[in-house]
């Protein structure tokens, strides 16, 4: 009876470690099913565009298998990937977000310099045509000459006249002459008196026709006896 029980209990002793061994997952099952996942991760970054993130899952994976030939066709939709978005944000303008992901694209694609050809010579042109806009504008900022009394972007700008010290209204004159013929101003000279019109204008003309004979000034006058002498200048628009 005694040797019965025992061999009972070793029967159920083995059946429930053959249970356990059958419901504990191999090491290669896990493997197996973690790289799946993996995978599966990698594939749904890339169709997001989600680009760095697959970059890195993509050298994860070839960190664990390194001879594996199935990520080779991964490594290239992820440089595909990189080269469409370097074409798209060039379409747009950002040359230097172009030229970072054609970075990545040639990284991954080391041996198909031929695929990326194109989009870095795109790339080249817009650089240079950026440079070239760029020198044209710092040139065309040194060749305009400095505004003396006016504001540029302002519509209009009034210059108080000094008429008690002649020789301040001399250089007055003299300035606002050389911002008349640079910007193309029209000019109104407001004063109190009828009579400070006419050799205000005088004053105002002679200069501006030394310094253009043909300028062909917009000269106004208005006599406002609330207001002290002055001139004001609007710069013709284009």
């Amino acid at each position: 009876m005694k040797l019965l029980a025992s061999r009972y209990l070793l029967l159920v002793a083995f059946s429930l470690l053959l249970g356990a061994c059958q419901s504990t997952p191999s090491a290669t099952t896990v493997a197996t099913d973690a790289r799946a996942t993996a995978i599966a991760q990698l594939e749904q970054n890339l169709a997001s565009s989600e680009l760095a993130t697959a970059e890195d899952q993509l050298a994860a994976l070839q960190a664990q298998s390194p001879n594996d030939p199935s990520l080779v066709q991964y490594q290239r939709q992820l440089a595909e990937a990189y080269l469409r978005r370097s074409q798209i944000v060039l379409q747009k303008g950002d040359v230097n977000a172009a030229a970072t992901a054609l970075a990545r694209a040639r990284a991954l694609m080391p041996k198909a310099p031929a695929l990326t050809g194109g989009v870095n010579n795109a790339i080249v042109n817009a650089r240079k045509a950026e440079l070239d806009r760029a020198e044209a504008a710092l040139l065309a900022a040194e060749a305009k000459p400095q505004a003396k009394v006016i504001d540029p972007t302002a519509e209009s700008t009034t210059v108080a006249l000094n008429l008690t010290d002649i020789e301040e209204l001399r250089h007055q004159l003299d300035a606002i002459a050389t911002d008349v013929v640079n910007y193309q101003c029209d000019v109104s000279i407001q004063a109190p008196r009828t009579q400070d019109y006419p050799w205000l204008a005088t004053l105002l003309t002679k200069r501006v026709k030394k310094l253009d004979a043909d300028f062909d000034m917009n000269l106004q006058k208005q006599i406002l006896r609330s207001v002290p002498a002055q001139i004001v200048l609007s710069p013709r628009k284009p």
